[in-house]
């Protein structure tokens, strides 16, 4: 949980920051557009906090193996997300906002499913498969495990879900190689007791990444063509409206 960050009754209450203002602007704009898979902005209370409606579920605390369903149902959501944001004003001429921090850790699960999106301290424009490279490293891939097989199955259900065009899958292993680099760099700008532990770990990541990086784009070219790919209209996003954010 983010430092400072409590529930007050049925809301959140966080420590107002740089990114203050567009996380408000672009929870305000989800919440115009029907996107009720986050939590709504209240304003600030009288000590300058931020609040937010509390979102009912349960939050993983660590990173561990999904099943197909939940990394489906994280795609989907994580697209709905992106298309609640474009072409707006906030996508400041990107195709959407980005999350940049869609780990399993940021959803709130309810049913055992990720139902909600939370902790929007990073978002900023972007392109979506800076979300979705993210998304497959931190639901889908660990070297610890070894399976390879198994992790491309997962980043093509991932895919599947998100509902990722054929002419845009080249791009997913790609994304993910840049994002463990980018953690890398995130990580030796702050120094700190877990920095140089969360370095290594992403430098090993992607070192196992790489070593099977043909195992997983043949994984990604297993898939039936959707109507993204004739051109038609996109997939419904997740209705999850019922849902209000966590810490």
């Amino acid at each position: 949980m983010t430092p400072g960050v409590v529930r007050v009754a049925d809301t959140v209450r966080r420590p107002a920051s740089d990114s203050s203002a567009f996380t408000a602007d672009l929870l305000r704009l989800l919440d115009e557009r029907g996107f009720g898979a986050v939590p709504k902005y209240l304003g600030q209370d009288e000590s300058g906090r931020d609040i937010l409606t509390y979102l009912e579920g349960w939050v993983p605390h660590r990173y561990q193996r999904w099943s197909d369903q939940q990394v489906a149902a994280a795609g989907a959501l994580l697209r709905a997300f992106h298309d609640a944001t474009r072409d707006s004003p906030l996508a400041a001429g990107q195709p959407v906002v980005c999350h940049h921090d869609p780990a399993p850790t940021n959803f709130v699960f309810t049913d055992d499913l990720p139902a909600a999106l939370f902790d929007f301290d990073l978002a900023a424009p972007g392109d979506p498969l800076e979300d979705l490279g993210y998304a497959a490293w931190t639901w889908c891939i660990a070297s610890k495990y070894g399976d390879a097989d198994r992790q491309a199955h997962q980043v093509r259900v991932l895919a599947d879900g998100y509902n990722l065009p054929t002419r845009d899958r080249p791009g997913l292993l790609p994304a993910v190689l840049s994002r463990l680099l980018r953690n890398v760099g995130f990580w030796a700008q702050r120094p700190c007791p877990e920095a140089a532990e969360r370095i290594a770990w992403s430098h090993r990541e992607h070192a196992f990444t790489t070593a099977n990086r043909d195992v997983f784009e043949a994984a990604l070219t297993c898939r039936t063509p959707t109507a993204d790919d004739r051109g038609g209209p996109l997939s419904d996003p997740l209705d999850r409206s019922e849902k209000l954010e966590h810490g």
